[in-house]
């Protein structure tokens, strides 16, 4: 007979590589076609007669947090969550997920990611006038391809801090100090608070595949810019990730390289 107290602490088994890579594909696909499609199909709509039915930056900043929340009910006990190259890297820093399997989630979000992108073009091309260049695609930007035209300084400073508040929420909400079964909606409405406050200032990244998937789509100007939604979350997410531990004590035992995982087990 099993010891039931062993049991309990027994890490859960391990999924095979392709199925957590397929999750974060999946998952990804999700964030961006959702979130990115709110803002593209959504989020200035008018009917007919000129009525303005949209569903602003409110309706932007829910449905990037709702992509997460569900997907990360959905499939988060499979591949723990990530949806984002910069949480992989600062999961892989706080010891949540070995660095070898982090080339390998960062390629399935890239992918999922841009086939996102892409099933969203072609269905915003069915609308007479459409031009994604001329619209943004729902891209990141700073200076002149920042929703407020703020500075590059500016933009860089805000995805660097909000993405390390992101990874912090993810880390402490999966933290087995934290109350069980929670993870996925602290993590969703943090999101949610992120793209409340950032949609403004560089129209949210705080994702580098978010960040990639739409700009293959709008032109030059806004591939020229993607460097900085690729770095900035980066540097947060690591600074995060490297800090949680120092700063508020032991993690939880590194399981399926989850974010989500143990909440959802």
């Amino acid at each position: 007979m099993s010891d039931p107290t062993t049991a309990e602490i027994t890490p859960p088994p391990v999924e095979p590589t392709a199925k957590r890579l397929a999750a974060e594909v999946v998952g990804t696909f999700v964030l961006v076609f959702g979130g990115c499609g709110s803002a593209v199909l959504a989020a200035g709509f008018l009917d007919p007669d000129g009525t303005h039915l949209g569903i602003g930056f409110l309706g932007v900043a829910l449905a990037f947090g709702l992509t997460v929340l569900v997907m990360a009910f959905a499939v988060g006990h499979i591949s723990g969550g990530h949806f984002n190259p910069a949480v992989t890297l600062g999961c892989a820093a706080a010891g949540r997920i070995g660095w070898k399997d982090t080339p390998l989630y960062i390629v399935a979000q890239l992918v999922g990611g841009i086939l996102g992108a892409a099933v969203l073009f072609v269905i915003a091309s069915g609308q007479e006038g459409f031009d994604a260049v001329a619209s943004g695609f729902a891209t990141n930007g700073y200076g002149d391809l920042s929703p407020g035209q703020y500075s590059l300084l500016a933009c860089l400073v805000i995805e660097i801090v909000l993405t390390a508040v992101f990874l912090y929420v993810i880390l402490g909400a999966t933290d087995d100090r934290a109350p069980a079964g929670f993870a996925p909606i602290a993590i969703g409405l943090s999101l949610t608070l992120i793209h409340l406050i950032s949609i403004p200032v560089t129209n949210t990244s705080v994702n580098p595949a978010r960040s990639i998937a739409p700009a293959l789509f709008a032109g030059t100007a806004p591939l020229s810019q993607v460097w900085l939604f690729i770095v900035a979350p980066i540097v947060g997410a690591l600074i995060a990730g490297f800090t949680y531990k120092p700063l508020f004590g032991a993690l939880r035992s590194a399981t399926a390289g989850s974010t989500v995982a143990a909440s959802n087990g």
